[in-house]
């Protein structure tokens, strides 16, 4: 295996599956040494699209990006939404809460799913399907049903989930922060372009002489077209694995039966970091849900902006995932290097540390550029919290990678359900409910500090880590991978 490295030969995961089963290792090594290194790539490569690893990474952030304009589309219309609709703060407020609760559940799902079919056919299906209920809220003729197309659009954000599993099925654990906190910041991404892009639609449509009333459902036909289309792209153009799909490989015996995932979330909701994860991702990806949904309307309340307006500056906070979101991982892989994975979790503790505080000042400004200044400190701190995050994820419990992403992804949106039931009621404004949820997210900065892995997954993952590097270090400089 280490003449595979030296000598540039690819050596598939089938083969490597062999060798090690007749050299008599233990199947706990072969399954260990299969997942932490075979095919995976040292070194991130975003413009050699003839590799598995680079279309993979391109996909899942597309998708996810995608995935946006469908969960968050109706966001910035809601001023045109609420009055068509005649809906209360208090109804506003379920719809948000709703948007993001449905979520909670198929994310706990979908992570056992991406173990047993793999993230192919698992992400394929959920585009899919989700398209349905996006095309569908236009129908929405009053707030019931509004409210159920909404709890029914919300099972598009469990494609996060997907999209961290599958690119930590790509890349080495020397640039699988990075890797993460790309496809998920440039996802994240969405978030901005939609606050921009649905108004502009919407205002597309009225200059045609379409209604306001009937422009915002007639926008939501867009988002519904382009996820259609990226769920069949996403089956015909990615893998499972470097080596090939779940199938293929349990076929070959390269990998465990289907069957032996069945633990894997039991064993993931018992350990106390994923918990402690879970609560850090209620904090900065909650928060951040949160803002998407209100940051239009909040805008276009308290400093008296048009609706294209507000849109623009609530996108400003959701483009910073662009870098903000990929810093935050990439710093997480750095402190590694340094420190150890302790040094990713000191990391995370003191980036929650600055977000909370940061929102608390935000939620205080009466001004519009000191208000505009301030969520942009508040949204780096924010987004790069949530790479972070994510850059941790990977080193938890690798043989249950998917319940671990999952239980971790559906925290972000218990966070964003806990904070949206802040604005349900009249008794609190949207000022006093985001310095409650500052306070909250420094209460849950000392939390994520509490995070500690045992000397022996230390180990391990230190000589994972010195073992992509010296693959990285003898790559060929075309190549991604160690062995090529």
């Amino acid at each position: 295996m280490k003449n595979s490295v030296k000598t540039g030969k690819w050596v598939p995961h089938d083969i490597l599956a062999r060798s090690l089963r007749e050299s008599g290792q233990s199947t706990l090594f072969r399954e260990q040494y299969l997942m932490e290194s075979a095919g995976k790539a040292v070194r991130i490569r975003p413009f050699d699209l003839g590799s598995p690893h680079t279309r993979t990474f391109h996909m899942t952030w597309v998708a996810f990006h995608l995935c946006f304009f469908g969960w968050f589309g109706v966001a910035p219309l809601m001023a045109v939404i609420r009055e068509d609709l005649g809906l209360s703060q208090s109804q506003v407020g379920a719809t948000v809460v709703a948007s993001v609760a449905i979520t909670i559940v198929v994310r706990l799902i979908i992570g056992p799913l991406c173990d047993r079919l793999g993230p192919r056919r698992t992400y394929a299906g959920l585009l899919i399907l989700g398209a349905i209920p996006v095309f569908g809220v236009g129908l929405a003729d009053s707030y019931e049903s509004f409210l159920l197309a909404r709890l029914a659009i919300g099972a598009i954000g469990a494609s996060f989930v997907i999209t961290q599993y599958h690119t930590s099925m790509m890349y080495a654990p020397n640039v699988v922060g990075t890797a993460n906190a790309l496809t998920a910041g440039w996802g994240n991404l969405g978030g901005g372009t939609t606050q921009i892009v649905m108004p502009l639609v919407l205002a597309a449509l009225v200059s045609l002489g379409v209604s306001e009333f009937a422009g915002w459902r007639l926008a939501m036909t867009v988002p519904g077209v382009l996820l259609l289309a990226t769920g069949i792209a996403y089956y015909l153009f990615t893998r499972d694995t470097p080596d090939g799909d779940f199938r293929e490989l349990r076929a070959r015996g390269a990998m465990p039966p289907a069957g032996a995932t069945k633990g894997g979330f039991g064993k993931a909701a018992r350990d106390y970091r994923v918990w402690a994860l879970f609560i850090a991702y209620a904090a900065c990806f909650g928060v951040e849900l949160t803002f998407h949904n209100i940051a239009a309307i909040y805008y276009f309340d308290y400093f008296d902006l048009s609706v294209r307006n507000a849109g623009i500056l609530a996108g400003c906070f959701g483009l910073l995932a662009a870098f903000a979101r990929p810093l935050g991982g990439w710093l997480s892989d750095r402190a590694a290097h340094r420190v150890g994975l302790h040094g990713r979790v000191q990391l995370l503790a003191a980036l929650l540390l600055g977000q909370g505080l940061m929102l608390m000042v935000f939620s205080q400004m009466q001004v519009l550029a000191a208000a505009l200044a301030t969520m942009l400190v508040f949204g780096l701190f924010v987004h790069m919290a949530c790479g972070a995050t994510f850059g941790l994820v990977p080193f938890v419990n690798r043989e249950a990678l998917g319940s671990v992403a999952g239980i971790v992804g559906a925290g972000g949106n218990a966070g964003a359900v806990a904070a949206g039931l802040l604005f349900m009621g009249e008794a609190v404004d949207y000022r006093q409910g985001l310095l409650v949820i500052g306070v909250a997210v420094v209460a849950c900065a000392l939390c994520t500090a509490t995070v500690r892995f045992s000397p022996r997954t230390i180990v391990r993952e230190r000589r994972a880590l010195r073992r992509a590097l010296s693959e990285y270090q003898n790559a060929p400089s075309g190549s991604e991978t160690g062995i090529a």
